[in-house]
């Protein structure tokens, strides 16, 4: 039966174009913002559930998830909310395109490293949440209450690399709204922890505990608990009394950390006060997990012994602060760097400040098959000029949020004969964040940055370093707009960067004309 609402406009804007999903609360559209021809996901409130109560409810979500959005790139952002014509709230979300983590726990064997870095942000996303929102004056943490693969959406972002985002706020409550009233279950019964099935008032450890399960899956690929049948009374009866098997037994052969089973472990504990008392905890005993086991420490051992052997001195040591040509320059800083483990072997592009004896450097890093970078490097031989064959230009978006398109073209010849085709480097940077902000001072104040480019085929060390000068009037012009962004408000980034990347879609053709010219 076709759903008679693909096709529907709402508020002029939102055309719904998919049914994507149900959750508790409503169904969720895949939908195209006409205005601004970009892909972005519309949630309905269930017409059953329509109250007074629940459209507040529904309201109150939205709200959260805005304000959430903006605190934490790991929690899915709203962009809009609105009622239809025919009286149904609904929100707009930014439309993700992803697997959902139970997909990837069935499908592949998650890696410690690659845990340790998707557990971080869960665990981020959570952090904001139960910090809370101010509301009437007072901060109200909020808890989720249906932690669980399906609500956890891997996406791959091409700055960021893996990314995941903290779906369906739907059950989600404040903390201190409706104290000391009990509501009926609402949750997914193999994750919810004992106080939850038992409709106590619940604190941030609930959410803890469905962590722990989450983790514990992800770890093992099974499940910690196993009641004998799919029903409340039995679900209930495993989570308050049956212990959760060992790890090693789940999975044999299973190796992490000793402190990570035990973290674990100590999640799915019966009692909350026996959890770690809030996800600031869990952090800190991940953080020197995720540093012992980051993709790369060998690496960085290495290229350790290439400056002790070649006798150039470290950044900020005595010995650097001495006679000028003794201080690591630029390039070679740019030339030892390694590859983060937290970046998806893939051709992506990103922007990151190298800290440097000097000042930090401003450098954009991408990675692209090897045949491609040797085609940079032997272009860049023997030019003259220093931006030869890279192509750069600005573009700003001030409203609704203030961001900025840094845009890199490489013009690349794969081969004799064949004409150079353009390889498309963009980064967007969000001028509230303090850092791009800080990377785009620098960038103003130099007047350069380089390009540091790594193979596919060897992803660790970088293969090359191309510098690129900026025009003056290309540095005042950033200059006007982080002045004009410091007093402008923090609101909906990811409308500024769908409208930007339609402005580099109608970029292109003008760019390859002057590129061939």
């Amino acid at each position: 039966m076709t759903d008679p609402n693909i096709g529907r406009l709402l508020s002029d804007r939102y055309q719904l174009m998919e049914l994507v999903g149900r959750g508790a609360m409503g169904r969720v559209y895949r939908a195209r913002h006409v205005l601004l021809d970009a892909p972005v996901a519309v949630k309905f409130l269930t017409q059953a559930l329509i109250n007074e109560k629940m459209r507040d409810r529904f309201m109150l979500e939205a709200r959260a998830c805005f304000s959430l959005g903006q605190k934490s790139r790991n929690i899915v952002q709203v962009l809009d909310y609105d009622i239809s014509d025919d009286e149904i709230p609904f929100y707009v979300m930014e439309f993700l395109e992803g697997r959902d983590l139970s997909l990837i726990i069935k499908q592949e064997i998650i890696p410690l490293p690659r845990f340790l870095n998707m557990a971080h942000q869960i665990c981020s996303g959570l952090q904001a949440a139960h910090q809370g929102l101010t509301i009437d004056g007072k901060v109200c943490p909020i808890i989720h209450r249906d932690i669980k693969p399906s609500n956890l959406l891997v996406v791959q972002d091409p700055e960021r690399g893996e990314t995941v985002k903290i779906l369906d706020f739907g059950i989600a409550k404040l903390l201190q709204d409706d104290q000391g009233q009990t509501s009926h279950f609402m949750g997914t019964l193999a994750y919810s922890s004992p106080e939850q099935m038992e409709g106590k008032e619940l604190t941030s450890q609930a959410d803890i505990y469905s962590l722990g399960i989450v983790m514990y899956e992800m770890l093992t690929g099974k499940m910690p608990l196993q009641a004998d049948t799919h029903s409340f009374g039995s679900w209930y009866k495993t989570h308050k009394e049956q212990p959760p098997r060992p790890m090693n037994k789940a999975r044999p052969g299973l190796k992490i950390p000793r402190a990570l089973e035990q973290l674990v472990m100590q999640c799915l504990s019966k009692h909350p006060d026996r959890r770690p008392r809030d996800i600031d905890e869990i952090l800190r005993l991940l953080e020197p997990m995720e540093h012992r086991y980051k993709p790369g420490r060998a690496i960085g051992r290495r290229i350790e012994d290439t400056l002790s052997r070649a006798n150039v001195p470290e950044p900020g040591t005595e010995q650097s602060r001495g006679a000028a040509g003794k201080t690591v320059d630029p390039d070679t800083m740019c030339r030892l760097q390694t590859w983060p483990g937290n970046k998806p072997v893939a051709e992506i592009v990103f922007p990151h400040l190298i800290p440097s004896s000097r000042s930090p450097i401003v450098s954009k890093w991408v990675m692209l098959p090897e045949a491609m970078i040797e085609t940079v490097k032997r272009r860049s031989q023997g030019q003259n000029a220093q931006n030869q064959n890279t192509y750069h230009r600005f573009r700003g978006a001030m409203t609704p949020h203030p961001m900025v398109l840094w845009l890199s073209v490489l013009d690349v010849k794969m081969g004799e004969g064949k004409d150079p085709v353009p390889k498309w480097l963009p980064c967007y940077l969000d001028l509230k964040r303090s850092l791009l902000l800080k990377l785009l001072e620098i960038l103003c104040k130099t007047g350069e940055y380089r390009i540091l480019f790594f193979a596919l085929e060897d992803p660790q060390l970088c293969r090359h370093v191309a510098k690129v000068t900026l025009s003056s009037p290309h540095r005042r012009m950033l200059y006007q707009w982080m002045e004009k962004s410091k007093g402008m408000p923090a609101t909906q980034a990811n409308l500024s960067k769908i409208k930007l990347k339609r402005e580099l879609e109608q970029l292109k053709p003008k760019i390859v004309q002057e590129l061939e010219s």
